[in-house]
């Protein structure tokens, strides 16, 4: 015999010992999960950091197509007076929408196009397919 206790000396598992055992496996479980759905929010607030960084990258062409990027959140967004093009970040993924404001009550857009990317320069690459749309 490898063990040191003698055969038939363990301590008997008891209703308690094995409620605080499933308890701390859960709370370890909970744990874990709590901690990658923070890092998964950190690099959805990244992308739209990133996003936001290269929408205002060049404030001269803003002004030439009187657009405003702003971003709150995960969300960042691309405004002209007669159309939104916004991109949303959530669970690692990007929904780029185009919405036009011409044509539904003052403050909401109603969505005409939607596209899911997967990084931050396909979100740039459908907004401006999006706003080349726009301004044909």
């Amino acid at each position: 015999m490898t063990s040191k206790t003698k055969k038939g000396a363990q301590k008997a598992l008891t209703l308690k010992d094995a409620f605080e055992v499933e308890h701390a496996r859960r709370e370890m479980e909970r744990l874990a999960r709590d901690e990658a759905e923070r890092r998964q929010q950190e690099a959805d607030l990244a992308n739209a950091e990133a996003l936001h960084a290269a929408l205002s990258a060049d404030p001269a062409f803003l002004a030439a197509h009187d657009l405003t990027v702003d971003r709150r959140r995960y969300t960042v967004s691309l405004d002209h007076q007669n159309f939104r093009i916004a991109a949303y970040w959530e669970a690692g993924k990007g929904s780029v929408t185009s919405s036009d404001k011409r044509t539904t009550v003052p403050g909401s857009a109603a969505p005409r196009k939607q596209e899911t990317v997967e990084s931050v320069e396909d979100a740039l690459r459908v907004m401006a397919q999006f706003l080349v749309d726009e301004t044909r």
